[in-house]
C-alpha cells in the first residue's frame, strides 16, 4: 500500500501536471444600452430633457414593455444618485408605488421598493423586483428589472394592467440612501399610462418650455415681424 502512494508521488512530481484550476466566476455580461428606435413600436417610452434626446442624454428616461406575465422597465437619468417611476392614481406624490434604482457607494446600482407616505418615500420589504441588473457610467444612473402585471391586492404595489399616472424622478443619494429629488416639480405623465399601449412621448425640460410654447412662439414671431417691419 504505502508502495502504491510512493509510486503515485513520483509520478506527479516527474510529470507535467499542475493541478486542475479552480473553477472561476462566469464572466459577467456588460450592461445592454437602451434603445430608442424600438419606443412606440415594441415599447413605451417617456423623454424628459433636450429635443432629440435619448436614453444616455435625456435628463430623464424611462421604458417599458409586456414580456410574459410580466413589464419590463429601463431607466437612466443624469444623477449619481437615483432614478424612479412612481405609480400613482392622481398626479400627486403620496400613497404611490415607487421602484427606484440607487447607485450605493460600493458603485453597484440596486433595485428597490417604495411606498410614497405623504412627501417622503419608505422602503418596502417586499420588492416585486427581478432579473435585476444596473450600472453607473457618465455619470448617469440606468438600470432594468421586471416585475409582475398581475399581483394580489396589496397597497403598496399596484396592479399594472390598470392605468396609472407615472411620476418621473431622479436625484443624489447619500450612502446609498435616496435624498430629495432634483427638481422641485418633478415631470409626470399628461395622462393615464396603459402597458398595452406603446407611446413614444417626449416631455421638454425647463430649459426648453419657454421656447416651445405656442404663446411664446407667436411673441417671438410678432417682434420679429415689428422688427423687420420697422416703426412708422
Amino acid at each position: 500500500y504505502c508502495f502504491l502512494i510512493l509510486a503515485f508521488y513520483l509520478v506527479m512530481v516527474h510529470s507535467d501536471y499542475t493541478g486542475y484550476p479552480f473553477p472561476t466566476a462566469p464572466p459577467v455580461d456588460p450592461f445592454a444600452k437602451i434603445r430608442v428606435d424600438d419606443c412606440g413600436k415594441t415599447k413605451g417610452c417617456f423623454r424628459y430633457g433636450k429635443p432629440g434626446c435619448n436614453a444616455e442624454t435625456c435628463d430623464y428616461f424611462l421604458s417599458y414593455r409586456r414580456i410574459g406575465a410580466d413589464v419590463e422597465f429601463e431607466l437612466s437619468a443624469d444623477t449619481d444618485g437615483w432614478v424612479a417611476v412612481g405609480f400613482s392614481s392622481d398626479k400627486k406624490m403620496g400613497g404611490d408605488d415607487v421602484m427606484a434604482c440607487v447607485h450605493d457607494d460600493n458603485g453597484r446600482v440596486r433595485i428597490q421598493h417604495f411606498y410614497n407616505v405623504g412627501q417622503w418615500a419608505k422602503e418596502i420589504q417586499r420588492n416585486p423586483a427581478r432579473d435585476e441588473e444596473g450600472v453607473f457610467e457618465n455619470n448617469r444612473v440606468t438600470c432594468r428589472f421586471k416585475r409582475p402585471v398581475y399581483v394580489p391586492r396589496e397597497e403598496t404595489i399596484v396592479d399594472l394592467h390598470l392605468s396609472w399616472y407615472y411620476l418621473f424622478a431622479w436625484g443624489p443619494a447619500i450612502q446609498g440612501s435616496i435624498t430629495r429629488h432634483d427638481i422641485d416639480s418633478p415631470p409626470v405623465s399628461e395622462r393615464v399610462v396603459s402597458i398595452y399601449k406603446y407611446e413614444d412621448i417626449f416631455m421638454p425640460s425647463a430649459a426648453y418650455q419657454t421656447f416651445s410654447s405656442p404663446f411664446c412662439l407667436l411673441l417671438i414671431v410678432a417682434l420679429t415681424f415689428y422688427l423687420l417691419m420697422g416703426t412708422p
